[in-house]
């Protein structure tokens, strides 16, 4: 039988119930002070390569947005063309991890900050959990990126090359030398545009069918693991089970810095299957549009259907949690994206700082009586989280992991695991749900056959 469940765990899960025919893989005792065997790193599913080019070097390239304007400037990434959904984010730092951000697939971003890549790009680098220090995925996911000037000479005793080189290398185009204060306004006034960036030539914004719509895309089938891994906190308290539509490194480090370990399961696994072998559910941000994830959907509402879990949910997560409930989401008119904008705690009355990522918002009105509004945004009036009234469930717009951005709401990492550890002194035969040095052996300790494939070429 184990032999069987290693090889099920371990491969991308075409059938996704596979697990739950085998309670016995999270039932085996596993002490977190036992170190696993040297050289364990689990099955992993390989990479078929990145689109690499040569670096472009001040090449004529082109930014032109459906039926809008055409902007001018010069290249510095990578020789290739891309089209997407051209979006704006006024952070002034992290822009490693916005690019790598993964809820950022399929997209065109523009940054406000006017001096982009003056700290260059820092190292693949892994913490003491596997997880990356500086990024919060292991390639970079926007299609392209747009600045006003960037710094080609980059200073900090991080960095390992510059943002042109480190964009030629992951196959993503850039332009520099437009007015981004231009395109930005465009955007506020029109919404979320399609946009293409072209190098050496112009481009005729007649080819509408040049425009890809990320929209149109399930695009959390993209970003999401195609098998479960595990990351384990040495000495851990629990054992969380986590959805993944995209999720950052730095929420996976949230949980596992504060003793949990996590399990984290493709976005459509079936996870009301196995929740009785964890002591939490999560469900992480993604891309796109929520309503193309009606398996995660469904999925959720069998799990509070038919357990009592705590449950916790950020972005794409919160929005899939309300669409799980029978509340509707909304595309906004050109999203959240800064780490800077307001939200309010109802519950309390304090206003928190956080770091936002999204182009959809969940319709505060359309929340069932059993849930009720948890922040608001200060800035537009949209949802930003819900709870539910009597029992351990509550989800965020925002990202309180917030890597760069402000640490002001971190605090409900820390009452997601506190509702974990009331739940678990509740039960009236404990039980022990940390991972069993088994699972540990036979599951991936990083995302497996997740690959920047462009959105065009991808089935």
């Amino acid at each position: 039988m184990f032999s069987r469940l290693a090889i099920t765990l371990a491969k991308p899960a075409a059938k996704p119930a596979a697990l739950s025919a085998h309670p016995a893989a999270f039932g085996i005792r596993f002490l977190s002070q036992q170190a696993a065997p040297v050289g364990s790193t689990g099955r992993k599913i390989g990479f078929k390569g990145v689109r690499a080019t040569a670096p472009v070097a001040s090449a004529p390239a082109t930014l032109t947005i459906r039926d809008g304007p055409v902007f001018k400037g010069k290249a510095f990434g990578a020789d290739s063309n891309i089209s997407g959904e051209a979006v704006f984010t006024t952070s002034l730092v992290g822009y490693p991890e916005s690019m790598t951000d993964p809820s950022y697939r399929g997209q065109i971003l523009v940054f406000t900050q006017p001096l982009i890549g003056n700290y260059g790009v820092p190292s693949s680098e892994r913490d003491h959990f596997n997880l990356l220090k500086y990024f919060e995925s292991p390639h970079i996911q926007c299609a392209g990126i747009v600045v006003s000037d960037v710094a080609l000479d980059y200073s900090h005793w991080t960095a390992v090359e510059s943002l042109g080189n480190w964009c030629a290398r992951e196959g993503v185009p850039a332009i520099s030398g437009v007015d981004t204060r231009a395109i930005v306004t465009y955007l506020r006034e029109q919404g979320s545009s399609l946009a293409r960036i072209s190098i050496g030539e112009d481009y005729d914004a007649d080819e509408d069918e040049s425009f890809l719509d990320p929209g149109q895309i399930n695009l959390v089938k993209r970003v999401s693991t195609k098998a479960p891994f595990v990351v384990e906190s040495p000495g851990a308290a629990f054992h969380i089970a986590l959805l993944d539509c995209g999720v950052k490194e730095n929420i996976l480090r949230s949980l596992v810095n504060r003793g949990a370990s996590v399990t984290v399961f493709p976005y459509n696994y079936p996870i009301h299957k196995v929740a009785q072998h964890f002591d939490g559910v999560f469900i992480s941000n993604g891309p796109g549009d929520p309503t193309h994830c009606q398996e995660t959907v469904f999925n959720l509402a069998r799990l509070m259907e038919t357990s009592s879990i705590p449950i916790m949910g950020i972005c794409l997560g919160h929005q899939l949690l309300a669409l799980a409930v029978g509340a509707r989401t909304i595309k906004l008119k050109y999203g959240n994206r800064a780490h800077n904008i307001p939200a309010l705690d109802l519950t309390t009355g304090q206003c928190h700082i956080t770091s936002q990522n999204h182009g959809y918002a969940v319709d505060a009105s359309t929340l069932p009586s059993e849930f009720k509004e948890y922040f608001v945004n200060l800035n537009d009036g949209s949802n930003e989280g819900m709870m539910h009234k009597t029992r351990p469930i509550f989800s965020t717009q925002f990202h309180p992991e917030a890597k760069g951005g402000p640490m002001d709401s971190a605090y409900l990492f820390d009452k997601y695991l506190q509702n974990v550890q009331l739940a678990k002194d509740a039960q009236k035969i404990y039980k022990d749900n940390r991972p069993s040095q088994f699972v540990l052996d036979i599951l991936s300790k990083e995302r497996v056959g997740v690959e920047p494939t462009p959105l065009a070429s991808a089935a």
